[in-house]
C-alpha cells in the first residue's frame, strides 16, 4: 500500500540540516503577470480528485481539484481557473486580507483578488513549481510547501528553506536531535517534498514531509519523535486544536502532542485531520474492514480509505469513540462549513453529509 500512496501522493518536504536564502519576487503591481478572465460556470462540481476544501469568510466553499479550483455559493459551481491554467490544484487557502492562493502541480502558485490573477513561480523566487499546500502564520507570512522546500513570502519577497539531502544524522549535530533526545538513525534520505505546514501555540513551525517531520523555532530544525524515539516519517497532515494540541498523521498512524507527551489513537495510515466546531477529530485513513456499513442513503461496501470522527468527549480516555461515516477508494481533504454539514473530497469529486446522508456534487449517485 505504500508504494500506491506515493503515487497519489508525490508532493511533501522535510527540513533537518536546512540550509535558506532570500530571493526577490515581483510585486503584484507586474501587469505583465496579471491575468483577468471571465469565470466559468459548470453545472456540477468537479468529478475527479478534490484534495483541499476551504469556505471563505463569506460562506462560499473552494475547492482544489484536478480540474480546476471550483468555487461553491451555495446553490452553482463556478470554475475559478479554467481559463488561467490547464494544471491540477492541491491547495487554497483565503489569506488574512480575503485575498485567495492557489497551489498547483506544476505551474507555481497562483494569487487571486477576486477579479485578477498573477502567477508566482520559480522565476519569481518560488522554491519549486509543485506546490502542494499553503500557510498563513500568526505575522501574515505566507508559507508554501512544494516538492523542492518551503517557500515563505512576506508580500516582496520568497525565502526558501531546503535541506542536505542524503545527510548524515549524528547525536551531536542540534539540528537532527530528537525532541526526547534520542540519538536518530546515523543516515536517513532526506525529502524536500512538505505536505503541511502548522504553526504551533509558541510560534513554533511543525513541517511533515516524506521523510522525517521537523519543527522550526527560527534557528534550526528539530527531528519530530515519539516517547519511544521514533521519528515520525511521511506526515501527510498537521493540525492545531482549539486547546493547542498537535495532531500528527501519516504512516505510523494518529498522534496528539499536549507539550510535552505524545499519545497513539491509531496505527493505521492517516492521509487528513480536521477539527470540527465540537472539538471532535476527523480523519481520512486506510482500513481493512471488508464489510459494508450503513446509511440512511443506503450501504456502502467498504474499500481503502475510511472518514471518521472522534468524539471529543472521549479523548481524554485511552479508548476513544471512532464511527466510520463512511467508505470511498480515497479521501483527501475534510470541512466542516457554517451549518454544521461536513464535506470531503475523494477521487471523484466532493461529497457534503450532513449527519444522516451522504450528497454527491459530482453528478452522480452517492
Amino acid at each position: 500500500m505504500k508504494n500506491k500512496r506515493n503515487v497519489f501522493y508525490s508532493l511533501l518536504i522535510t527540513m533537518a540540516g536546512a540550509i535558506y536564502f532570500p530571493v526577490q519576487a515581483q510585486q503584484k503591481s507586474d501587469a505583465q503577470n496579471v491575468v483577468q478572465t471571465k469565470d466559468v460556470i459548470p453545472s456540477q462540481g468537479p468529478n475527479s480528485i478534490v484534495r483541499t476544501i476551504k469556505q471563505d469568510r463569506k460562506g462560499n466553499i473552494w475547492i482544489a481539484s484536478w480540474e480546476g479550483v471550483f468555487k461553491y455559493d451555495g446553490k452553482s459551481f463556478t470554475n475559478i481557473t479554467s481559463k488561467v491554467s490547464p494544471a491540477r490544484f492541491f491547495s487554497v487557502l483565503e489569506d488574512r486580507k480575503g485575498n485567495f492562493w492557489f497551489a498547483s502541480i506544476g505551474s507555481g502558485v497562483y494569487y487571486y483578488d477576486g477579479k485578477s490573477f498573477q502567477n508566482f513561480t520559480t522565476r519569481d523566487g518560488l522554491a519549486n513549481d509543485r506546490v502542494t499546500n499553503i500557510y498563513e502564520d500568526k505575522a501574515g507570512n505566507i508559507w508554501f510547501g512544494t516538492e523542492g522546500g518551503a517557500s515563505r513570502y512576506d508580500g516582496k519577497s520568497f525565502r526558501n528553506f531546503k535541506m542536505k539531502e542524503g545527510a548524515a544524522i549524528t547525536q551531536t549535530d542540534s539540528i537532527h536531535t530528537s525532541v526526547y533526545q534520542y540519538q536518530l538513525p546515523e543516515v536517513h534520505w532526506m525529502h524536500n517534498d512538505i505536505n503541511s505546514i502548522i504553526e504551533d501555540k509558541t510560534g513554533k513551525l511543525w513541517f511533515g514531509t516524506r521523510g522525517y517531520a521537523s519543527v522550526y523555532d527560527g534557528k534550526t530544525f528539530t527531528t519530530i519523535t515519539n516517547k519511544d524515539g521514533k521519528p515520525f516519517a511521511n506526515v501527510r497532515s498537521i493540525i492545531k486544536d482549539k486547546k493547542g494540541n498537535i495532531w500528527l498523521g501519516g504512516d505510523d498512524g494518529l498522534w496528539r502532542y499536549d507539550g510535552s507527551t505524545f499519545t497513539n489513537f491509531t496505527q493505521k495510515f492517516v492521509g487528513y485531520i480536521y477539527e470540527d466546531k465540537k472539538g471532535n477529530i476527523w480523519t481520512s485513513s486506510e482500513t481493512s474492514n471488508g464489510q459494508s456499513r450503513a446509511l440512511s442513503s443506503g450501504s456502502v461496501n467498504t474499500k481503502t480509505w475510511a472518514l471518521s470522527r472522534y468524539d471529543e468527549k472521549s479523548l481524554s480516555g485511552k479508548k476513544p469513540t471512532v464511527t466510520e461515516i463512511t467508505n470511498k477508494p480515497m479521501i483527501f481533504g475534510i470541512l466542516e462549513d457554517d451549518k454544521g454539514n461536513i464535506w470531503f473530497g475523494t477521487f471523484d469529486g466532493v461529497y457534503r453529509y450532513n449527519g444522516n446522508t451522504i450528497t454527491s456534487f459530482n453528478g452522480k449517485n452517492f
